[in-house]
């Protein structure tokens, strides 16, 4: 995000350097002018653009400072040459400016000089003001809306940046919680077992030649309660690295074989723009829908359709059994409920339908790419 005090972002085109334009018009109106004019004219130029420079430069009070220099400049000109362009200078300048305060106090000074202006120019009758009236217009447009839309987007970026900011902190809150929850896991699952296997083993040591039945015993206690440990080793490591859903699908196949279901599959499993953390919740909603249809619905046929689209990914499966009706109310039991909280936690959504079987259908966001904003003037 571009800083209050820069002037343009990188890689912003051509659009800010357009504005060049009004560097060179204060010379158009100096052409009639006579030499002293055009010096003075030139003078005032180079001095209001080192102005300009300054205010963007700087900090604290001399901001201020540097505007009000701008703005006296930009009457001056009005005034002796009726050039009154440097207005829009300065509204982009009060529209970079963080402090609402200090915002709406420029803005209202420039609104009321400017406007004032415009009026004296009617009142003179100056000729070079009457013929650029339909310019001056769009310069009193572009300083009642510029300040306000700079501000806008400013502010935009910066609660941008709060956001992404308390996002890195929770991603880090979640990374300490699930170490945390590992640690309990771990000790849980093999702190206990372990010492038994080290008590087993102990005793068997001293089993081994006077009762070498009852050591035997204890061998065998020490080699289930290992297998049991790396059981659930193996558990933890498996919920930890999360599930793909073309691996899921291979379980599915299995499970609805084993019930005697044809599976029919339509798109492409292998999901190239949805992330690791949807797909792992797309995995498991599909997991569950599908034990439903398998415990639930009585259906001899499920189908399983993968739609990916630039903004979402949506998986809809479908049976053709007794459908959810009655008891088998939407988000009542079969875990549709926790299905629900899931998809929620990842900005998701589903529907179920019910008519001639039950159709689930999930929708979860996919990965987009940010378009490069430009900046102005």
């Amino acid at each position: 995000m571009q800083k209050w005090y820069q002037i343009f972002q990188r890689n912003t085109g051509i659009s800010p350097y357009v504005w060049v334009v009004f560097y060179i018009l204060p010379f158009y109106y100096f052409s009639s002018s006579s030499t002293s004019h055009i010096i003075l004219g030139t003078a005032i130029i180079l001095v209001f653009f080192a102005c300009y420079v300054l205010a963007f430069v700087s900090k604290g009070w001399l901001i201020y400072f540097w505007t009000s220099v701008q703005i006296a400049i930009s009457i001056t000109m009005t005034l002796l040459f009726s050039y009154m362009y440097f207005s829009i200078f300065i509204a982009f300048l009060i529209g970079n400016i963080k402090s609402k305060a200090a915002f709406t106090t420029l803005y209202i000074i420039l609104m009321v000089i400017t406007i004032g202006l415009i009026n004296y120019g009617f009142v003179s009758q100056n000729p070079v003001f009457i013929k650029q009236i339909p310019f001056i217009l769009l310069n009193l447009i572009g300083v009642i809306l510029l300040p306000i839309t700079n501000f806008n987007r400013n502010k935009s970026d910066r609660l941008q940046v709060q956001l992404e900011d308390a996002n890195k902190k929770i991603s880090e809150l979640i990374k300490l919680e699930e170490r945390q929850r590992i640690a309990r896991d771990l000790h849980d699952t093999l702190g206990q077992k372990l010492s038994l296997i080290g008590l087993k083993s102990d005793l068997a040591g001293k089993l081994m030649d006077q009762y070498p039945e009852r050591a035997h015993a204890e061998i065998n206690d020490v080699r289930l309660t290992a297998r049991s440990a790396l059981k659930e080793v193996r558990e933890m490591v498996t919920q930890m690295r999360g599930m793909r859903l073309e691996d899921e699908l291979l379980r599915i196949r299995q499970i609805l074989k084993a019930a005697h279901i044809e599976l029919t599959l339509e798109g492409d499993p292998k999901l190239e723009h949805t992330s690791l953390m949807n797909e792992n919740v797309l995995s498991m909603c599909m997991k569950e829908a599908v034990t439903n249809v398998v415990k639930h619905s009585g259906a001899t046929a499920c189908s399983i359709t993968i739609e990916p689209s630039r903004k979402e990914l949506t998986l809809r499966i479908q049976d053709n059994g007794v459908g959810a009706t009655g008891e088998n109310g939407a988000f009542r039991g079969n875990g549709l409920k926790g299905m629900k909280e899931r998809l929620e936690f990842v900005n998701g959504c589903m529907e179920l339908r019910s008519d001639q079987g039950t159709t689930l259908v999930i929708k979860v966001p996919n990965i987009t790419e940010k378009p490069n904003e430009e900046v102005g003037p």
